[in-house]
């Protein structure tokens, strides 16, 4: 079997915290520096990286790199606080910065940046292993031969320290030969699977179909695909999932078709102290990510929008959860400790 890999990559450390910027692709692959905590919050706001997994590891760097600049505890902890208030749905952003921390509570002051950057990269590292492994637990949800899967948002190499949770399987069916399509929908108003993606897939080879988001109904309908696979910004302890927007009513879809609906997700995903997605804080962004696809408006200006950047799906409509640690099925409460952290 061939090695599951990727040539695409969201963050990198060159003597310094570097964001690929999803912003400008698919037209342009730009590397941004980023030199403190404060443009790291913002970058992360701005979207310049997404993907939960992701943004943890950028805070993580972000606040090793503070601590190059100036180790004092106070300055450093303020530094933290604003990391993890920068977007609040995903929960792999608050463990990470919170780790960060104490790393740096724990280390002499000459030492904080050199052990702040040493278990910043310990995650990133952990991160991929995360994915690989959700991979092949992945993998083993599909049987027979070759399968078709649907995806929505991006939960790929550029959400991850890796080869992706839900692309993650979709890459390791991929190397075995058992991949028929990967059809990704575009995830309207930002057009992560548009832009995302569809880029990853045709960088590495994958074969890919781009459909608009309301058309993936009649496609599960069609019985074009033998599985919905997700990723998950955080995920509750009943197993409520809260992924971008557009999740729950592709789940709804795949239920009344009897297409799987699997999400994929590393265990810094998941928050055991939400009970339920009740309980899960919804980012909602501003309105001319709706009224504008890029820099072209497409609504009056004047015109109220409702732009919440996620969605949860409940337990029931879900079929299977991955994390590193195994597979949730049926997912419940139970279930979903048994794969948790």
């Amino acid at each position: 079997m061939a090695e599951v890999t990727t040539s695409v990559a969201a963050l990198r450390w060159r003597d310094g915290l570097e964001l690929l910027d999803q912003r400008l692709l698919p037209a342009r692959e730009s590397w941004l520096p980023v030199a403190t905590a404060g443009a790291a919050a913002r970058a992360i706001q701005a979207l310049v990286v997404r993907g939960a997994p992701a943004i943890g590891l950028t805070a993580a760097y972000a606040l090793a790199s503070e601590a190059r600049a100036d180790p004092e505890l106070t300055h450093l902890r303020r530094a933290a606080r604003r990391l993890a208030s920068s977007r609040p749905t995903g929960a792999d952003l608050a463990r990470a910065v919170q780790h960060i921390l104490r790393v740096i509570e724990e280390a002499p002051q000459e030492q904080r940046f050199e052990r702040a950057l040493a278990a910043a990269r310990a995650l990133h590292e952990a991160d991929a292993a995360a994915c690989l492994a959700m991979g092949e637990h992945g993998v083993a949800l599909f049987h027979g031969g070759s399968v078709s899967l649907l995806t929505h948002c991006n939960a790929g190499a550029l959400a991850t320290g890796g080869i992706g949770s839900a692309l993650g399987i979709v890459r390791a069916l991929h190397a075995r030969g058992r991949l028929a399509r990967l059809y990704a929908c575009e995830a309207r108003p930002v057009l992560q699977g548009a832009r995302l993606t569809a880029w990853e897939a045709v960088r590495d080879g994958i074969p890919c179909t781009l459909l608009a988001d309301g058309a993936a109904a009649s496609l599960l309908a069609r019985g074009s695909v033998q599985g919905v696979v997700v990723g998950a910004d955080r995920i509750a302890a009943d197993g409520s999932v809260a992924n971008k927007v557009g999740t729950y009513a592709l789940a709804l879809a795949a239920a009344r078709h009897a297409v799987p609906m699997v999400v994929a997700a590393p265990t810094t995903t998941f928050d055991l102290t939400c009970p339920t997605g009740d309980s899960i804080p919804i980012e909602q962004r501003g309105g001319e990510e709706v009224r504008r696809v890029r820099r072209a408006r497409v609504a009056p200006e004047e015109v109220d929008v409702y732009n919440p950047a996620f969605d949860v799906t409940p337990p029931d409509l879900v079929t299977a959860i991955v994390s590193e640690r195994g597979v949730a099925r049926p997912v419940n409460a139970v279930t979903v400790r048994g794969i948790a952290p």
